[in-house]
């Protein structure tokens, strides 16, 4: 007897925020060898076209918008949902970071950093779950958190509190979601090699970027790492796992 595929996404469409770079564009990459169709979703269309390039099928589109502008997102996955069909699944990777200590914080760079990371994901969820949009046997929602929602660490506060609402507030969307087979989950990188991350090491010493990477027990992650990931939990045949928070950290918590 033939066996059954471990994931497939075949004749799915997802939604990947923030693909246009970094995770988002490796979580994209991997749905797309399992064979997704991807909306892709960002603020620069050639970086998304670049993403698009990148996928196994030519099935993607692309959605140029700021997910800021909370008034568009509903009306831009309806008119996807009427011109292509269903949606199957949201990943929210669109994210905003800002490192700085308590007595630097601002009021309108903290709102700046809880629209993107959780007041638009919340609006992408809800738009994407419409009884109209949705695929009627339900779907699967993850939002990319971070370990900075688990653990304390100096001068993360703002993007620390906008992360860890998300995780609150999905193991709530799991809950209520669950009768209609819809599964919500997040997943926590800790800290993964990224073209913002490796602009942000030149602001450190070596020394100083050696001593974070040994923080890690098995060192720093890939992109590809938290994609693997990502795959497996909004994956249609793991149909019984909701309201989790996968950590994908080497080993940095665990500590």
């Amino acid at each position: 007897m033939e066996s059954k595929p471990f994931i497939d996404f075949q004749g799915k469409k997802v939604v990947v925020t923030g693909a246009s770079s970094g995770i988002g564009r490796a979580i994209s990459v991997e749905l797309s060898r399992y064979g997704a169709t991807l909306i892709l979703v960002g603020r620069d269309r050639k970086r998304l076209d670049e993403t698009a390039s990148l996928l196994d099928s030519d099935n993607s589109h692309t959605m140029v918008l700021d997910l800021r502008e909370y008034s568009e997102i509903l009306s831009k996955i309806k008119e996807f949902s009427r011109e292509f069909g269903r949606i199957y699944g949201l990943c929210h990777c669109a994210g905003v970071v800002e490192t700085l200590p308590l007595s630097s914080i601002k009021v309108d760079g903290l709102k700046s950093m809880l629209d993107v990371n959780l007041v638009s994901g919340i609006e992408l969820a809800r738009s994407v779950c419409r009884r109209d949009v949705m695929e009627e046997k339900g779907g699967s929602i993850l939002f990319i958190s971070s370990i900075y929602a688990l653990v304390g660490m100096p001068g993360q506060i703002a993007y620390s509190a906008s992360k860890g609402a998300v995780n609150s507030a999905v193991r709530t969307m799991a809950v209520e979601l669950a009768r209609r087979q819809i599964r919500v989950n997040t997943l926590s990188p800790g800290l993964v090699r990224t073209d913002m991350t490796n602009e942000a090491f030149k602001l450190l010493t070596e020394e100083q970027v050696k001593k974070l990477e040994q923080s890690f027990p098995l060192g720093v992650g890939s992109s590809g790492d938290v994609a693997r990931a990502a795959a497996y939990l909004l994956a249609p045949q793991n149909r019984w796992i909701t309201g989790i928070d996968l950590v994908v950290d080497g080993g940095y918590t665990a500590r």
